[in-house]
């Protein structure tokens, strides 16, 4: 699991707790495959921290959906 986390998101502070709460995110999800993920973290989560684990669940469900399908 990788995070990619811009300065758009915000200083060194802001950029951490949001890949904080992406690992923690992540650990809870199950990945049906074996694969390499990386997450890239928008500007919007830090402002709106509260869509943060819908977008990652949905987000993170269409990939390997994704997968699947090749």
């Amino acid at each position: 699991m990788g995070f990619v986390v811009s300065k758009k998101v915000g200083n060194a502070v802001t950029r951490n707790r949001v890949k904080r709460r992406l690992r923690h995110l992540v650990a809870a999800l199950n990945a049906p495959a074996t694969a390499d993920v990386v997450v890239r973290a928008l500007p919007a989560a830090a402002a709106q921290p509260e869509r943060l684990a819908d977008d990652l669940r949905d987000a993170w469900a269409r990939a390997f959906r994704k997968a699947a399908a090749c």
